[in-house]
Formats: structure tokens, C-alpha cells, sequence
């Protein structure tokens, strides 16, 4: 899929305040298909596309986790790494509603609540990422020093 146009979403508008360098991807959305739709559309590794997840807590404190594609969190090690009971998946709407995005449209630049993000360590070992960008079916590709240095994200090991 090829547009001439890039959304003016939050999250695009903070990459172009921020200059950080990136590139725009677009494929087909699928609905469920999640970051193995992606990798397959654009040809890039589910590895190097980055999950946006909305976690909370048991205090119901929502948050981010930033995940590789192709791996899973540990809800166990998170809650453990972030001393709290227990770590839950925000349901769809609330994670919608404290983000103003849309669930598999999901950035966790400009989310219209200041959340908390998390990263797994990992992905700062990448030098380049996809991730998502505040529309379903548009990525943006951009350094992983550039998403450290605009989220300054807590860096975490709960990959599974």
C-alpha cells in the first residue's frame, strides 16, 4: 500500500517536533493479525517490529511495554520487576480511551495520558525499529537511540 501523505497524528507530530529521523510504512491492516501481518506485508523481521502494549497494574496504574513482535511478556517477571502484585492487559477500550488511539494503531508517542513505558532491554540492542505511529496499518521505521531518547523508556528482561 503506498500513500503520498503521512497522517498528521500526535505521534508523528512529536517524531517531526523531536527531528528524529524516520520513515513511514504502510501496509495492509488486518483485523487481529498483529505484528505477524506486518512482517509479512513489508518483509521485515517480526523481531524488529515493536509491540505497543497497554499493561496495568494491580492498582489499575496503567502503563506501556514496548515488546519485539515475535516475543511475548512475562506478566509474572513484569510484576516482579515493577514490585506490584500482579500485571494485567488493559482491555481494548481502555487502553483506547487513555491513549486516543485506536487498539492495533496504538503509539506510545503522544498518548493523550503520560504513561509510564517500559522497554525490553533488548530492543535497544536494535539499530533500526518499526513501530506504530497512532494509525492501524502505518508504521513508522527509526532508530532505537532516537525511541530511547524521546521516551526515555525503563528498560526491563520479561521476554518470552
Amino acid at each position: 500500500m503506498v500513500r503520498d501523505k503521512v497522517p498528521a497524528t500526535p505521534a508523528i507530530r512529536i517524531l517531526k517536533a523531536s527531528k528524529v529521523k524516520f520513515t513511514p510504512q504502510f501496509y495492509k491492516y488486518e483485523e487481529r493479525g498483529g505484528t505477524r501481518v506486518s512482517s509479512r506485508e513489508l518483509n521485515i523481521p517480526e523481531h524488529q517490529i515493536i509491540k505497543t502494549l497497554i499493561m496495568e497494574d494491580d492498582q489499575q496504574q496503567a502503563f506501556i511495554v514496548l515488546m519485539h513482535g515475535d516475543c511475548e511478556v512475562s506478566l509474572k517477571h513484569l510484576a516482579r520487576q515493577l514490585k506490584v502484585k500482579q500485571v494485567t492487559p488493559c482491555v481494548p477500550e481502555k487502553a483506547d480511551r487513555i491513549t486516543g488511539y485506536q487498539t492495533g494503531g496504538i503509539s506510545p508517542f503522544g498518548t493523550k495520558q503520560p504513561l509510564p513505558v517500559y522497554m525490553e532491554e533488548t530492543i535497544a540492542d536494535l539499530e533500526t525499529l518499526i513501530i506504530n505511529c497512532g494509525r492501524r496499518g502505518m508504521l513508522v521505521e527509526m532508530a532505537s537511540a532516537d525511541l530511547v531518547q524521546i521516551l526515555n523508556p525503563i528498560k526491563v528482561s520479561v521476554a518470552i
